[in-house]
Order: C-alpha cells, then sequence, then structure tokens
C-alpha cells in the first residue's frame, strides 16, 4: 500500500519505466509474478476507483492515461499466466487484479480477444476460479456498448451452458444455499448478480433473437429459483431485476389493457408482445412478491424472534426501504395485470380463512401485500376486491380465538383500511364503520394495538377530513358531533400520548368546517374536557398559588398543554378562540413556575434541574412556548397577533429568560422569537432591540465557551440572528456599534462550529448580511471599512479547515461575491487607511500573505497563480469552487493528509437529485407512492 502511495507521487514522471519494470520482474518468479499481481490492482484502485479528490484532476487524468498507455503489457502478462501457469494461487490473485481492471481498460482487450472464452472455458467450471471468474463475467456484462452486440451473445449463451452443467435447472436452490458451504453460498450470490445484470443490460438483444427464447426462459428460470432463497441479500439484488423487468414492460405501454390475458383468452390481441413473452414469469413473480412482503412502516404490532407478539420499538430502516421496493414492484406487476395480482391474493386470503395456510406470518406478508397495491387497481375493481378482503378480515377476527391471533389480525385490518383512503372518501358506510372499529381497538390493551389505532385514525382523518363534517346521506348530523359527544368513552383507556394523537386527527376535521360559527362551536365542544382540568387548576392556584409545586398537577398541566399544541397543529389559525380563553392564565403559569424552579435553583444548585417535579415544570414552560410558536406560525392577521399576543408575551418571558441561571434557561424562547421575527417581519422591527437586550448576550455567553454546550440555545439563537438578518434588517442597524461587533462575532463564532446545521446557517447569515449591507449607503463604506479584511481572513481559516469541507460552495459563494464587491469598485473606501492604494492590489498582497503565513511550503507561484483565480473566477461559482479545491488539494497533498472529503457535498448534491428525480417519476405512476405521501391537493 505504502509502495502504490508513492507511486501516485513519483510515477510517470520521475519514475517513467515502472510499468515495464514490474512487467519484466514478474515474469522472472512465480511468487513475484503474485506479489506484483497484488501492487497492479492496489494501483488500478487507487487511480480509478478513490482517485476523486484525492489528487488534483490535471493529476488524476495523467494518471488514467498513463496506465491506459501502458496496458497492453499488463494485459500480456495476465494472458501468460491464464494461459501457461499451473500454480493455482498465481492464477487466482491475477483473475482478481484482472477482475479490477475490467471496469476502465479499453474495450478492446475484453471482446477482441479470447479473454471471455477463457474464463468461462477454463475457470468458471473449476471450484477455486468459479467465483473470480463468475465476478469478471459480471463485470463484462454490466458495460453498455453497441458495437459488441454479438459477443454479449456469445458470453451469455456460453456462460448459460457451463451453468446448466454445474447447476441443473431441477435444483432445489433454496435448499442447497441453506445447507451450502460459504463458497457456495457465494457462488448463488454472484449467479444472482450475473443475471441481473446481463438481462437489465442486455435482456432485449437476447429477446429478440427467436433461436435464444429457451434460453432466455432458462436463465429467468433461474432467477425464480435464487429468488427463494431465504437470504435478504440475494433477494435485494433479485428484487433490482424484478422491478427493473415489471417498471420497463409497465412504460412501454402504461394505458395498454391490464385485464389478465391468463384467464381470458380472447383478449391475447390487446397484450404487447414483450408482456406476453412474459407473462408465465411475471405471475410467478407476483406470487413470490406476495408471499415475501415486508413489513411496511405503519405496522407496530410484530412477531418477535421468541414468537411472542409484541409492539415494535425502533424501526429497521433496511425492512422499510427492501418493503419500498418489494411495493414498487408488486405496484407495476398489478397494473400489467390486475386480475392475476387479485387471484393470488383473493386464493391466498381463503387459505388464511379455511386454515390451511393460516400463520401469522402469512397473513402478515398477505395483507402488507393488499395493503402496498393501493392505487394501482380502477376504483370500481378496488371497490369489489376491498369489500370482499375487509369482510373476510373481520370474519377472521371473530373466529379466531386468543389475544394474539386478534392482535395480529388487528394489526392488519388497521393497516390495510389505513391504506386505501380513496375507497373511504367513496363509501361512507365503510368510512364509518372502519373507523368506530378503530374506536373498539383503542379499547384493546394488547402491545401496540392501541397506538396503531390512533396512528392509523390521524391518517384517516387527514385524508376524509371534509367527510367527517358533512351530513352524510342517511344521518342525522355529521359524525364529528357523534365523536364530540362520546369522546370521554372512546379515549378512557388511552395513554396520554395517544390522547394527544387522538386530539390532533379530530382537529384536522375540525379545521376542515368552513362556516365559522359551527368551527367556533366545534372547537369550544372539542376542548371542553381539557379545559374543565384546566380551570379546576386554574381556581386552585388563585386561592392557594402553591397548588404549582404538586407534582400530579404540574404534570397534568403539561399533558393539557400537549393536547393543546397538537390540537393548534391540526386546526390551525381558527385554534385563536382557545388560545385567547387560556393564554393570559397560561402566561401567568408560566411566571410563577419559573420563578419555583429559580428558588429550587437557589437553595439547592443547579443539580435541582434534574428533579422529575423541576422536569415537569420546564415542561409546562416549554408546552406554553411551543403553543404559541405553532399558533403564531399558522396564523393569517400578522397585526392582530403583533398587537394581542406579542406584548403580554414578551413580558412573560424576557426578563425571566434574562434572569434565570443558564441551566435553567429555556432554548424555546430563542425558537419562539424567531418564529415570530419570521411571521411578522416589519410587524415586529419596533420590539427588536428589547428582545435582543434579554437574550443576545446573556446566551452568547453560554455558547461562545466551546462548541459543545447547549446544543439547543446555539441552533435556536443563529435561527433567529438568522431572522432578524432577513427580516428586520433596519434593526441591526439601529442598534449601538458595540453590540453590532458582538452580533458580528457571533455570526463568525456560527460559521466555524463543528456542527454542521449551526455551520450552515452561520455562513447563510453573513451571505444574506453581506447582501443587505450592500443595499444601505449610509452604512455599507464604514462596515467594510470595520470588517471587510476580518471577515475575508475567517472565511479563509474555515476554507481550508477540513472539518468544513461540507460548506464548500457556500464558502464559495461568500468569497466570490467579496472579490466581486473588490473588483467592481464597490468598496470606495479605502480597505488599508495607512497605506491608501488601490482596493484590488490591497487585498491580492493581503491573501496573498495570508495563505504564505499560513502555508509557508506553498510556492509564490501556486499563491500567486490562485488568488488572481479568485479574482477572475468570481462571476463563475462553479468554476470558483474547483479552484478553490484544487487549491485545498495542493495542500494537503503536501502534508500528506487524506483528500476524499472535499468531494463530501457533491455526493450528497447528486444523491438529493436522483431522489428528487425519482419522486417525479414515482408521481406518475398511479399507485408507487404511498397514499399518505400524495400531496392533499392530489388527493380529491
Amino acid at each position: 500500500m505504502i509502495l502504490v502511495q508513492i507511486l501516485k507521487q513519483e510515477w510517470p514522471k520521475h519514475w517513467p519505466t515502472f510499468i515495464s519494470d514490474i512487467v519484466g520482474a514478474s515474469r522472472t518468479s512465480e511468487s513475484l509474478c503474485q506479489n506484483n499481481m497484488v501492487i497492479l490492482k492496489l494501483l488500478s484502485e487507487e487511480v480509478f476507483d478513490f482517485s476523486s479528490g484525492q489528487i488534483t484532476q490535471v493529476k488524476a487524468k495523467h494518471l488514467k492515461d498513463s496506465m491506459c498507455n501502458e496496458f497492453s503489457q499488463i494485459f500480456q502478462l495476465c494472458q501468460f499466466v491464464m494461459e501457461n501457469s499451473q500454480n493455482a494461487p498465481l492464477v487466482h490473485a491475477t483473475l482478481e487484479t484482472l477482475l479490477r481492471f475490467l471496469n476502465w481498460i479499453p474495450l478492446g482487450y475484453i471482446f477482441e480477444t479470447k479473454l471471455i472464452s477463457t474464463l468461462i472455458y477454463k475457470f468458471l467450471n473449476v471450484p477455486m476460479f468459479r467465483n473470480v471468474s463468475l465476478k469478471c463475467l459480471t463485470e463484462i456484462a454490466g458495460v453498455s456498448v453497441s458495437q459488441y452486440e454479438e459477443q454479449f451473445v456469445t458470453l451469455f449463451t456460453l456462460t448459460m451452458m457451463q451453468l446448466k452443467q454445474m447447476l441443473p435447472l431441477n435444483t432445489n436452490i433454496r435448499l442447497a444455499y441453506s445447507n451450502g458451504k460459504d463458497d457456495e453460498q457465494n457462488f448463488i450470490q454472484n449467479l444472482s448478480l450475473f443475471l441481473c445484470t446481463f438481462l437489465k443490460e442486455h435482456g432485449q438483444l437476447i429477446e429478440k433473437r427467436l433461436n435464444l427464447r429457451e434460453t432466455l426462459m432458462e436463465a429467468l428460470h433461474y432467477m425464480l429459483l435464487v429468488s427463494e432463497v431465504e437470504e435478504t441479500e440475494i433477494f435485494k439484488i433479485c428484487l433490482e431485476y424484478w422491478n427493473h423487468l415489471a417498471a420497463e414492460l409497465y412504460r412501454e405501454s402504461p394505458f395498454s389493457t391490464s385485464a389478465s390475458p391468463l384467464l381470458s383468452g380472447s383478449q391475447h390481441f390487446d397484450v404487447p408482445p414483450r408482456r406476453q413473452l412474459y407473462l408465465p414469469v411475471l405471475s410467478k413473480v407476483r406470487l413470490l412478491m406476495v408471499s415475501r412482503m415486508a413489513k411496511p412502516e405503519e405496522v407496530l404490532v410484530v412477531e418477535n424472534d421468541q414468537g411472542e407478539v409484541v409492539r415494535e420499538f425502533m424501526k429497521d430502516t433496511d425492512s422499510i426501504n427492501l418493503y419500498k421496493n418489494m411495493r414498487e414492484t408488486l405496484v407495476y406487476l398489478t397494473h400489467l395485470d390486475y386480475v392475476d395480482t387479485e387471484r393470488i391474493m383473493t386464493e391466498k386470503l381463503h387459505n388464511q380463512v379455511n386454515g390451511t395456510e393460516w400463520s401469522w406470518k402469512n397473513l402478515n406478508t398477505l395483507c402488507w401485500a393488499i395493503g402496498s397495491i393501493s392505487g394501482a387497481m380502477h376504483e370500481e375493481d378496488e371497490k369489489r376486491f376491498l369489500v370482499t378482503v375487509i369482510k373476510d378480515l373481520l370474519g377472521l377476527c371473530e373466529q379466531k380465538r386468543g389475544k394474539d391471533n386478534k392482535a395480529i389480525i388487528a394489526s392488519n385490518i388497521m393497516y390495510i383500511v389505513g391504506q386505501y383512503p380513496r375507497f373511504l372518501r367513496a363509501h361512507w358506510k365503510f368510512l364509518k364503520t372502519v373507523v368506530n372499529k378503530l374506536f373498539e381497538f383503542m379499547h384493546e390493551t394488547h402491545d401496540g394495538v392501541q397506538d396503531m389505532a390512533c396512528d392509523t385514525f390521524i391518517k384517516i382523518a387527514q385524508k376524509c377530513r371534509r367527510h367527517f363534517v358533512q351530513v352524510q346521506v342517511g344521518e342525522v348530523m355529521p359524525f364529528i358531533d357523534e365523536i364530540l359527544n362520546n369522546i370521554n368513552t372512546i379515549i378512557c383507556d388511552l395513554q396520554p400520548q395517544q390522547v394527544h394523537t387522538f386530539y390532533e386527527a379530530v382537529g384536522y376535521m375540525i379545521g376542515a368546517q368552513t362556516d365559522q360559527t359551527v368551527q367556533e362551536h366545534l372547537i369550544e365542544k372539542y376542548m371542553l374536557l381539557p379545559n374543565q382540568v384546566w380551570d379546576s387548576i386554574i381556581q386552585q392556584a388563585t386561592k392557594n398559588v402553591d397548588i404549582l409545586k404538586d407534582p400530579e398537577t404540574v404534570k397534568q398541566l403539561g399533558s393539557i398543554l400537549k393536547t393543546n399544541v397538537r390540537a393548534c397543529k391540526a386546526v390551525g389559525h381558527p385554534f385563536v378562540i382557545q388560545l385567547g380563553r387560556i393564554y393570559l392564565d397560561m402566561l401567568n403559569v408560566y411566571k410563577c413556575l419559573s420563578e419555583n424552579i429559580s428558588a429550587a435553583i437557589q437553595a439547592n444548585g443547579e443539580m435541582v434541574t434534574k428533579q422529575p417535579l423541576i422536569r415537569s415544570m420546564r415542561t409546562v414552560k416549554r408546552e406554553t412556548l411551543k403553543l404559541i410558536s405553532g399558533w403564531v406560525s399558522r396564523s393569517n392577521d400578522p397585526q392582530m397577533v403583533a398587537e394581542n399576543f406579542v406584548p403580554p408575551l414578551l413580558d412573560a418571558v424576557l426578563i425571566d429568560y434574562q434572569r434565570n441561571v443558564p441551566a435553567a434557561r429555556e432554548p424555546e424562547v430563542l425558537s419562539t422569537m424567531a418564529i415570530i421575527v419570521n411571521k411578522l417581519g416589519g410587524h415586529i422591527t419596533a420590539e427588536i432591540p428589547q428582545i435582543f437586550d434579554a437574550v443576545f448576550e446573556c446566551t452568547l455567553n453560554m455558547i461562545n465557551k466551546d462548541f459543545e454546550e447547549y446544543p439547543e440555545h446555539r441552533t435556536n439563537f443563529f435561527l433567529l440572528l438568522q431572522a432578524v438578518n432577513s427580516h428586520c434588517f433596519p434593526a441591526f442597524l439601529a442598534i449601538p456599534p458595540a453590540q453590532f461587533k458582538l452580533v458580528l462575532d457571533s455570526i463568525i463564532w456560527a460559521f466555524k462550529h463543528t456542527m454542521r446545521n449551526v455551520a450552515d446557517t452561520g455562513l447563510q447569515i453573513l451571505f444574506t448580511l453581506l447582501q443587505n449591507v450592500a443595499q444601505e449607503e449610509a452604512a455599507a463604506q464604514s462596515f467594510y471599512q470595520t470588517y471587510f479584511c476580518d471577515i475575508l481572513q475567517h472565511i479563509f481559516s474555515v476554507v481550508t479547515d477540513t472539518s468544513h469541507t461540507a460548506g464548500l460552495t457556500m464558502h464559495a459563494s461568500i468569497l466570490a461575491y467579496m472579490f466581486n464587491l473588490v473588483e467592481e469598485g464597490k468598496i470606495s473606501t479605502p480597505l488599508n487607511p495607512g497605506n491608501p492604494v488601490n482596493n484590488q492590489m490591497f487585498i491580492q498582497e493581503y491573501v496573498a500573505n495570508l495563505l504564505k503565513s499560513a502555508f509557508p511550503h506553498l510556492q509564490d507561484a501556486q499563491v500567486k497563480l490562485f488568488v488572481t483565480g479568485l479574482f477572475s473566477l468570481n462571476q463563475d461559482i462553479p468554476a470558483f469552487k474547483e479552484h478553490l479545491r484544487d487549491f485545498l488539494v495542493q495542500i494537503k497533498e503536501f502534508a500528506g493528509e487524506d483528500t476524499s472529503d472535499l468531494f463530501l457535498e457533491e455526493r450528497e448534491t447528486a444523491l438529493r437529485q436522483a431522489q428528487e428525480e425519482k419522486h417525479k417519476l414515482q408521481m406518475s405512476v398511479p399507485g408507487i407512492l404511498n397514499p399518505h405521501e400524495i400531496p392533499e391537493e392530489m388527493c380529491d
């Protein structure tokens, strides 16, 4: 490995004969040859697989070109070993090295030599070499070029011939895998990779040749056999191919009939020819998907390893991703032939009911599959199918005895009904039955059932909200009235957090009522229970304030406020009628509890904040702030908020925050202020000095000792700064210079943070601040004179700090903006008053000296070139950023540091763009997205 690192620096410039030296040496001894193969393999990996960001772009290209130009010598050596050597370890090492070369060597070496036939005839059927040979063939199969079609066909047919001898078509691969040794299991995995890669890249090439149809069917038969292996990683590989095939067949003709060609012979002419070819295979894949469906995120009741039915607490992201891919595949398969999908599911459901296939696992996978195809059938078919499914499941629930059985069936009913909001919206009677069934499950104390009932209820409430506030046919009143009349009995067995979820769900229904008078009446009725408890506590506190030190009372207050927070989240602005009712009492409770906390800390020290009672008191304060900020962010009358709600709030929380010891200050005070500033903008500018006086300096002193303490205060403090900077910038200009310097220091402190969210916020604040300052003629020049060079120096210190690589785009944007200000003469005041030369010359010299003192190993020419680029590229951010990055590589190469992190941001952006593209694609296929991921306006 060390030799390879040296080579990256020395070859080809200082050691031009390296390749011929190593090839020549290899011919002298087999052990040396084996060693050299490993060196060549590592060199290939370093140059072609890991070079991005470790060496400058120019250098990487140079190394790649050198390797390609001299590759013929290496290839001849590999060929010589493969044809002549009897030394098995050497041959194996050579095949491993060749495997690393295949993704970059000129294609002629692969397709215009004997390489493919040597791999297949000489090595594929030898147990010791079969895995690495199959990997090589897979790498070749992944090449997509059109000029070597015949060679691909040959590769496929020859490999299939060998496979049939090694692994006859009637082998039970699932059994063979579970009894196999490591080497044999790896072979099955490599086989799945080979078939998946070849068929994805070149399947259509084989399809077109009638004489190869049978071979294609045999390959698909292998894929089906391998798909049954009980090993998730192998299944994922096969799934990738089935997903690709189903999606491709669907996209070729999305709107052609999806009635079942298997069942209705007369309709064969409707089926596109490619679908026709794959029909029998796809039916087996459907059965496979239904029998193996992974667990969706929404299901909370599971069977654990001991066979007990329990609530799942940890989300298994691997299983969720597998579910999403299986779901997508089954949706495509359903579009291709919904009758066949329905037939498979209905048969399997009958076998659950009649007991022939009854088991928790079988019922679960079946119901998860049924829930996963929501939206993929025509509405009429969906209705017919669902009515059967839900009737059968309700019958099964009645028929089975035992709490565990009932819990599993209940969780499946809830999952399925939650997945079909379109059906529920169209069938009121069914919707009502389902919701009443959920209310029944809310009394079922088996682990996880109540949670799932509440989760399903809130999903249905969000998707069908309007149906609950209208009088439906055959009803005497809207269903919301029935719910509110019986709310006490419905929620009596729920835990507090389940009650909060229930209240949020009902809130969505009330939010859908458009008649203001009716809505106000509903809100009063809805909040009746929590308000009764609230009023009684407030009355007691008026007589004896010590009641607010009673643990049970404080806990109740916290729970009532949490109910209000969730209700407000769902109802939105109209919740003002409830907020107004409790507002002043709530702020008085806030002040009172704050005094209790401060007194306890004075008496017993800061450790007291960990005690349960003090923590409950802080919960009440936090939930108060959450309720206010939650409502403000949803309100639609900024003036009313500024005049009626803000003054008493500032009065209650600001001085209290300032007076408290740091450990007792609530970070939510800062986030609430940020939300108010973001929402009210100019309406609140006049209050900013008062807010700053109270929270700014005392918070800064909590967070400027290090980068770790008080992480929530840190994040919220900078969010508040960002809000003021964006919406009330004139307030910044109105504060005294000393305080403004503190603001700027804190922004610099922010972008130097190791917490990435804080650093990102800091950079954004700085960029906005610079742009805002440029608009203020009167203040701009003195700002530049005082702070410009300072800011420049601090930005360069983070640009060259490896722990801040992720901010490179923002660093580039800010620096480009600053250099552009200088270049275009926007800064008229001299930046160096002692020697008032031209600002551009001064900054060039200033930056050059800055860099030379920080990195004395850099040559003057390097620095000069870099500084020139900062001026000439400041109009082109991507080029400016590449310029910065190449400079960073030069610094790091000298220091011998790892440079791989310089492309972190690109990788993140590429991933994000890929996600967005995928999402757009998913939006276009009915049923691919979970119904709860679809935006509201598209639902009705």
